[in-house]
């Protein structure tokens, strides 16, 4: 088992300035926005603003704040600070070890070779920019971390910094992009986690009927998320027994992950105020539409939505059409950041709108890329794309940031996309549409393959990612559907 010293992946001091910089390369650019993206700020900095966020929150009741992160089989750990110590805790951070890096959902512990074993610590560092008082539960507020080294170098393995980063290479070629992740979940009574889920409610799909058995939870949950300031776009019964969906408004990448961490513990939350328990698990019950983790995207330059006034099918520019290319033909390697379970594979299935085959189209709900105009007379500002193959096992930061590198991958080589596919591939001649992996093997097997992921990710994180998705895909393979759905029902 290898120790948990981590390597710093070639990182150089950000503080210190730039010799001829006047004369920096594009390259050069992005790597010195990369640095200033994933820098810690001053300390005293750090404690300036977290002093104004106590004098903020203790008014308003809160006692302690609980600071997350998620691992990379997409938990959210969590270590809480006193209210007093939120202070200390921006300026010298809080210990965490690496190790967590390679926790499976089952919270076994693999190995990888830069990240593992006993050894080592880091500091985690909470966003006081983003702390927000939990409106579900009294007396708590809560904050995304980041982790740094002892020393206060950057942390490889930091997904929130990987998504910084690569935010950052999309601004220094003069894009900034909007997201927004769809939060479906299923609600059931609360029981013993080996129980499968009995509902509060027996509404058909969509139905009004299901709206109306549980209006003061849903209302409750849309108040809680109001009060923590999220703006809510909407929120209603889906197609599984149980299940709903909410929808936020979008933001920065790093902001959307960050909003769904927050959405999803907030659900959480209020379902258990209200005597249920939520999963958000690819599947609850074995040979159900399942839970998606849809990511929504637009490119922007200079106030410009890049998805219309362009040249390109349905009024795409040339760079909008060259990173959508990219994401397509990523898009299996990018199952094993955005669908980290196995259990994510019983969901992707043909003909039930979970994006199976590796296609795009407008409006096309199985492709697993959709392109959505929005109506007429608000398309400039509403369009965008949708990727449908995504679900809430995934690290979001590890999503957006992985996304965010393979389009810009394919906006740097000027890609264009295949011909759009109309109607349902599985449809479709045999051969005609390719159907992405259909298994974490497949999955995997394209990941390491990828240059463009593994350059983006970095070593240690690369290795990490690979080495949880391995055990898992093992500690599974010989698993039933129903084992597998029981095994991850209530991690998620």
């Amino acid at each position: 088992m290898s120790t948990g010293t981590v390597v710093s992946a070639g990182l150089a001091d950000p503080s210190e300035p730039a010799a001829g910089a006047a004369a920096q390369s594009a390259g050069e650019r992005a790597a010195a926005g990369s640095l200033a993206a994933v820098a810690l700020p001053p300390r005293a900095d750090r404690a300036e603003r977290a002093q104004a966020a106590v004098e903020r929150l203790r008014p308003a009741g809160v006692e302690a704040v609980a600071v997350t992160w998620v691992d990379n089989a997409g938990i959210t750990r969590v270590k809480a600070v006193p209210l007093a110590a939120l202070v200390h805790a921006a300026e010298w951070g809080v210990g965490a070890a690496p190790c967590f890096d390679v926790f499976l959902a089952d919270d076994t512990i693999t190995t990888s070779r830069l990240i593992g074993g006993p050894t080592g610590d880091l500091r985690l560092y909470p966003d006081v920019d983003r702390l927000v008082p939990l409106a579900a539960q009294p007396g708590w507020a809560w904050a995304p971390g980041e982790r740094h080294t002892q020393d206060g170098a950057p942390y490889p393995g930091c997904q929130r910094l990987f998504a910084r980063r690569t935010t950052a290479a999309a601004a220094a070629r003069g894009i900034t992009l909007q997201a927004g992740i769809e939060v479906e979940w299923v609600v059931a009574l609360a029981g013993a986690p080996q129980e499968e889920p009995q509902y509060p409610t027996h509404g058909p799909a969509y139905g009004m009927h299901r709206l109306t058995d549980l209006s003061d939870y849903l209302r409750d949950v849309l108040r809680a998320l109001g009060e923590q300031g999220l703006t809510v776009l909407q929120i209603h019964p889906e197609y599984a027994p149980g299940q709903f969906e909410v929808s936020v408004a979008p933001e920065g990448p790093v902001e959307a992950a960050d909003t769904t961490v927050l959405v999803r513990h907030t659900v959480r939350a209020v379902s258990a105020r209200h005597g249920l328990r939520a999963s958000f698990a690819p599947v609850v019950e074995a040979g159900s539409v399942g839970n998606g983790g849809h990511l929504h995207l637009s490119l922007w330059r200079d106030g410009r939505n890049l998805a219309r006034g362009g040249s390109g099918p349905h009024g795409l520019t040339a760079e909008a059409e060259g990173f959508l290319a990219g994401v397509l033909g990523a898009l299996p390697e990018l199952l094993v950041l955005g669908s980290s379970s196995p259990a994510g594979y019983l969901r992707l299935v043909p003909s039930h709108w979970a994006g199976a085959y590796q296609c795009w189209g407008l409006e096309n709900r199985e492709a697993a890329l959709r392109l959505v105009t929005g109506s007429t007379g608000e398309r400039t500002t509403a369009a965008n794309a949708e990727i449908k193959c995504f679900d809430a096992t995934a690290n979001p930061y590890l999503m957006v940031g992985a996304v965010l590198a393979a389009g810009l991958a394919g906006l740097d080589q000027r890609l264009a996309l295949p011909p759009e596919f109309t109607g349902d591939p599985a449809e479709a001649a045999p051969g005609t549409v390719p159907r992405l992996p259909a298994g974490p093997a497949e999955a995997i097997a394209a990941y390491q393959k990828s240059s463009v992921l593994r350059e983006a990710l970095g070593e240690p994180l690369y290795e990490a990612v690979l080495a949880v998705r391995r055990a898992e895909s093992e500690q599974y393979a010989a698993a039933t559907p129903e084992q597998l759905v029981a095994a991850t029902r209530w991690r998620y």
